[in-house]
């Protein structure tokens, strides 16, 4: 039972979307009505707003790395096993991608990714964000820097991971951000993908 309410409340404390409360709380647009329509930092970044936008990556970083921390601490007094904790990091970012708060329409999971790997391995996330800036950096292109990191982070846990059920949380956890950024991949390919604070462009009728 214990083990169930922990991986439930992994869900609900990923279903916080910050790009919607931190927009709500700047009186600026919905995220998920504008430039990609995804509920993330990058897209509220588009909006021109960059401390809005680093608000929403350090908010659901931090809601990933509190499910699992929270799971990790309660683990011995509740008796969860550690597939628990590797379920709970799942269940945050499902959480993310499908918010129950927010009519199942949420992000693409890559800054909750990456609190959950820095709850579960230090090392993985360290990496992984290293990955990320580089890339970032190098090609101005976010999503390609999120997905060359996501392909390697199932090949960083195995290495830094101590737990099995963890290293195949992370392939759970690669495969639904992939999963989310079929419309990204395909942007890439044809070269029509946006680069990092490209902002929106307004029709005549909004200008």
């Amino acid at each position: 039972m214990f083990n169930f309410l922990m991986i439930t409340s992994g869900y609900l404390i990923g279903s916080l979307s910050f790009a919607v409360i931190v927009s709500k709380f700047y009186g600026m647009d919905d995220p998920r009505t504008y430039g990609s329509g995804n509920p993330g930092a990058t897209n509220v970044l588009r909006s021109g707003k960059k401390k809005a936008a680093a608000l929403t990556l350090l908010g659901d970083a931090l809601k990933g790395l509190a499910a699992v921390l929270l799971a990790r601490y309660l683990q011995e007094p509740l008796a969860l096993d550690n597939a628990t904790i590797a379920l709970v990091g799942v269940a945050a970012l499902v959480g993310h991608m499908w918010p129950l708060f927010f009519r199942f329409k949420g992000g693409k999971g890559v800054a909750t990714a990456l609190g959950v790997l820095l709850a579960l391995s230090w090392p993985t996330a360290l990496v992984c964000a290293l990955i990320w800036l580089v890339m970032a950096f190098g090609f101005k292109v976010s999503s390609l820097a999120a997905l060359v990191a996501t392909v390697l982070s199932p090949i960083l846990a195995f290495f830094f991971m101590p737990y099995d059920s963890w290293v195949w949380s992370t392939v759970a956890i690669a495969l639904l951000v992939l999963y989310r950024h079929k419309s990204n991949i395909q942007n890439l390919m044809s070269g029509k993908e946006g680069k990092i604070g490209e902002k929106v462009e307004k029709s005549d009728s909004e200008q």
